[in-house]
């Protein structure tokens, strides 16, 4: 059942970020930088320290018996994951929900996924166990999905014309938008790494009477900064030099309403956190594939939105196939690792069942009377 509610959660984080980027649809008359800014102040500043004060028993205690150490790695990932939140947004813009989502967490699942073990001189043990090899076959299968849908986004390309694109996504550039998806999605898997570094963090958690549960929101709160960090020096440096800075407080434009739905957006990104987090609590031994099935399902979700957007408007029957089975291929690469995971936590308990068989017959023997 561990491992079953570890894929819902994954799932539930999945959806939220699959569906953070709809709100910002909302926002009239706004930059970029100037709706990317205040979703992300809310996204990875209020809310983490909302919901981690709120779930994380003396939360500031927790933070301040962390080693320096400790500290500047968790948040030294999260500034270079920023870059790839940054890039995030603009991939979005030139590629569209849909195929955007698809090249840029697919490849944040890879190196997400077979970074820490290959680091942590595990992955010779992965390949030589049942439940490794099936999680290994996830991945590949997660691959082949991703290719699916991007070969489904160059049929797009050649079948519609710039009018027909631009119909459906304002600014539509598949080879730019490909070059920041591609560095977006490399740089985003450093949110792996700082998840990894801040373990420390969540056991200090624990033992201030944090449900385990919610441990990494503890990890959540300085991952995040470093990522704030990032994207609010970039924003408003846009700002200052487009001269946007402006758009707070014009009154053309309908302020209150465009921050509403900034923070409807920046909640739903960090709610994609707040689950993965929880997941990740659940899968065991085999964590580290909890970030392919978080990249997987957003992939999922995502595409089911451009879909129900009509990104897809236009395109011949062929490439509505192809990116169709693309997804139901990504869906199905989320079963399979979590089956891999499912075997995993068995095998973890079938060797726990002698060691404890053996401390009880030893008790036993201890207690018997001497002859």
């Amino acid at each position: 059942m561990a491992v079953i509610w570890g894929v819902i959660l994954h799932a539930l984080g999945g959806f939220a970020s699959g569906s953070f980027y709809l709100p910002y649809k909302k926002v009239k008359g706004w930059s970029w930088e100037s709706y990317w800014l205040v979703g992300g102040i809310v996204s990875w500043l209020f809310v983490p320290w909302l919901l981690g004060s709120l779930t994380i028993p003396n939360l500031t205690y927790v933070l301040r018996q962390t080693d320096g150490t400790t500290l500047f790695w968790v948040y030294f990932w999260g500034v270079l994951w920023g870059f790839g939140g940054l890039t995030f947004g603009l991939a979005m813009r030139y590629l569209g929900l849909s195929l955007g989502m698809a090249v840029i967490m697919g490849l944040c699942a890879l190196v997400g996924t077979l970074v820490p073990p290959i680091w942590g001189g595990t992955m010779s043990k992965l390949v030589s166990t049942a439940s490794g090899q099936v999680t290994l076959l996830g991945l590949l299968v997660c691959l082949i999905g991703i290719l699916i849908c991007s070969r489904a986004g160059i049929m797009k390309e050649k079948s519609l014309s710039a009018a027909e694109k631009g119909e459906s996504i304002a600014e539509y550039d598949l080879r730019k938008g490909l070059l920041v998806a591609v560095f977006s999605g490399i740089m985003s898997a450093c949110f792996a790494f700082g998840l990894e570094a801040g373990q420390k963090i969540a056991d200090l958690a624990v033992q201030q009477g944090a449900d385990p549960l919610y441990k990494n929101n503890a990890i959540l709160v300085v991952i995040l900064l470093g990522g704030l960090t990032t994207n609010a020096v970039w924003c408003i440096y846009l700002n200052l030099k487009n001269r946007t800075y402006s758009d707070y407080l014009n009154p053309s434009y309908p302020a209150l309403r465009n921050i509403l739905f900034c923070a409807m957006a920046g909640t739903l990104w960090y709610f994609q956190f707040f689950f993965y987090g929880m997941g990740d609590t659940k899968l065991g031994v085999y964590r580290f594939s909890g970030w392919t099935l978080h990249m997987a399902f957003i992939i999922a979700f995502s595409s089911m939105w451009g879909l129900y957007l009509h990104e897809w408007r236009g395109a011949n029957r062929a490439t509505m196939r192809t990116v169709t089975f693309g997804i139901l291929t990504v869906v199905l690469s989320t079963v399979i690792v979590g089956y891999g995971n499912y075997l995993g936590s068995e095998q973890t308990e079938e060797a726990a069942v002698p060691n404890k068989t053996k401390t009880l017959t030893q008790v036993s023997a201890e207690t018997q009377p001497a002859q």
